[in-house]
């Protein structure tokens, strides 16, 4: 009998490959701002928080006007820019099937997770969505997780909290939550490691040998 009954996902750069977006969409929008000032380099810390959280590090005097011009490039060019990473659909798919648990856990606005999981045809798999709209406190505030946890109505040390940001384990860990740490974050696995996941995944696939309790 598997150890672990539920497993919270972030969806950003850990089910989907929107990483591409994300560095565009600040890229058009920073680049219109303050010409010049920000490279690629420079914007990869800025995917995982929260995009009041990121702009007011820009500019606290233009933060709304940021995160508008922000939220319009990226859902003109969400849909085309958007796909699942290798095995995710099947991966979420079996889970399910064994009677999985499964919820979203994301620093991004509910109606751009439902638009991401409906494009990905994925969504009926999940019983919980937990987006910024939800929390006061978003990741690595154990919050988003915790709520997740009663939605599903599941014990902390039952469940797993998968994601590619130490948002995402910090907050497991500050739950009560083993951590899982996916190998193809933009971060790279070896800043993740600093963190001290509880597991780390070089293909999705693993997770299911995760929560067989065989990585125990």
């Amino acid at each position: 009998m598997s150890h672990y009954k539920a497993v919270l996902f972030d969806l950003d750069g850990t089910l989907i490959d929107t990483n591409e977006l994300i560095i565009q969409t600040f890229q058009t929008v920073l680049d219109e701002k303050f010409p010049g000032k920000y490279s690629r380099e420079s914007i990869l810390p800025f995917l995982g928080p929260p995009l009041y959280e990121t702009f007011t590090q820009v500019d606290p005097t233009k933060v709304d006007d940021l995160i508008a011009a922000y939220r319009k490039w990226n859902v003109e060019n969400h849909d085309s820019m958007v796909q699942a990473f290798p095995g995710v659909v099947d991966t979420v798919k079996e889970l399910h099937a064994r009677g999985i648990q499964l919820a979203i856990v994301s620093t991004k606005r509910n109606e751009m997770i439902e638009r991401a999981l409906n494009l990905m045809a994925i969504r009926e798999y999940f019983s919980a969505v937990i987006g910024l709209d939800d929390v006061k406190n978003a990741k690595p505030d154990p919050e988003p997780v915790q709520l997740a946890l009663s939605k599903l109505n599941v014990a902390p040390e039952v469940a797993l909290m998968v994601g590619d940001n130490f948002h995402d384990i910090m907050a497991g860990r500050a739950a009560g939550v083993d951590s899982v740490a996916v190998a193809w974050s933009i971060k790279g696995l070896d800043y993740l490691l600093a963190f001290e996941p509880k597991f780390t995944l070089h293909s999705m696939d693993e997770l299911l040998t995760i929560v067989d309790g065989e990585d125990k």
